[in-house]
């Protein structure tokens, strides 16, 4: 983009044809008085003039410096304003249990699809899902919180994803314990999230299980503190009623039916009385629409402003005109230098 900062200056360029042709006709010049022309015929002829040239040159590149012209190239600016999650995923033994889709219906084309890794049990599907959430947001601070009978914070809210990644891809099931307590990692996540500054704060609780940890506060009280402390809970349900625990013995594969299920009108209320959502994920196919759907419902806002970075041609202008300038005043002094 060319642009004059001041393309008024340029009106001075219409002085110059004037300055030219009154320097050229009307200017007085030594002259000497000779009775006749005759013996100049030889010499008369008109030569090129150097140095108005070179004087008119510099006036003209001045008038353009002063008038500053110059390229910008408009830029715009990205700021995003991330904001601070938490991951809290139930790390209880039953999250080894396998939800097998309806349209498989025996036990060798399941063992096929988990060996190929089609299927996963509970924890391995959602840490697949997350691990894709956690780097659809390089903007954000996610932390991350594993629990069972206790809750464990492996990853402060950081910005650094790959360190938060390989610490969840280390989690089994049950390497915490075999019971489920939800107050706790709702407590610890309220805890890490209360001083933040980031503009919102989230927590995402993922859970198959019932709570049957006795603690000094219940999830529905630890959900209120969520309230006061502007951290909105989304929970997820993690499992659907065609589950199965995959069995080894004596080198053998096998499946058995699993009962249990997760406590939906608790996970529900634990939401609204925090200011967020609750989701169920049935399956592999339902943790994706899930992660998806908070994912949208979580957004980070993002500023863009825009300057325009100005490259100025009135220096480099300015320099010729002076050389012009100098070079014709050399010239008039000394080689077309006229003595009368």
């Amino acid at each position: 983009m060319f642009e004059l900062a001041y393309p008024w200056v340029l009106l001075l360029w219409l002085l110059l044809p004037g300055l030219w042709y009154f320097d050229r006709h009307f200017r007085k010049v030594p002259v000497i008085r000779v009775s006749g022309v005759r013996p100049f015929r030889i010499v008369g002829r008109r030569k090129f003039d150097w140095v108005r040239t070179f004087y008119f040159l510099g006036l003209v590149l001045l008038i353009a410096a002063l008038a500053r012209s110059r390229f910008g190239d408009e830029k715009v600016v990205i700021r995003a304003k991330g904001i601070d999650i938490i991951l809290a995923l139930d790390l209880s033994g039953s999250m080894a249990a396998i939800d097998v889709p309806r349209n498989i219906r025996d036990a060798g084309t399941l063992t096929k699809k988990l060996a190929s890794g089609e299927i996963g049990d509970r924890l391995t599907v959602a840490k697949k899902e997350l691990i894709k959430f956690v780097q659809g947001r390089p903007n954000d601070r996610i932390g991350l919180i594993g629990f069972g009978p206790m809750a464990c914070s492996f990853v402060p809210p950081t910005l650094d994803h790959g360190w938060l990644i390989a610490q969840l891809d280390r989690l089994k099931p049950g390497i915490i314990g075999d019971m489920t307590g939800i107050a706790a990692p709702i407590a610890s996540g309220i805890r890490r999230l209360k001083d933040s500054p980031a503009p919102r704060r989230v927590m995402v609780l993922f859970t198959d299980g019932k709570n049957n940890v006795d603690n000094a506060v219940t999830p529905q009280q630890a959900a209120e503190l969520g309230k006061t402390a502007n951290v909105a809970i989304h929970t997820v349900g993690i499992g659907s009623g065609n589950a199965y625990a995959e069995v080894q013995a004596f080198g053998q594969h096998s499946f058995q039916p699993i009962s249990g299920s997760f406590d939906e009108a608790m996970l529900k209320e634990i939401a609204a009385k925090s200011g967020g959502q609750y989701f169920h994920a049935a399956d592999a196919e339902g943790m994706k629409r899930v992660m998806d759907e908070i994912n949208t419902l979580e957004t980070t806002n993002f500023e863009q402003p825009k300057y325009v970075e100005y490259r100025e041609n009135g220096p480099a202008l300015a320099v010729a005109a002076l050389c012009f300038l100098m070079l014709a005043f050399l010239l008039e002094h000394t080689w077309k230098l006229r003595i009368p």
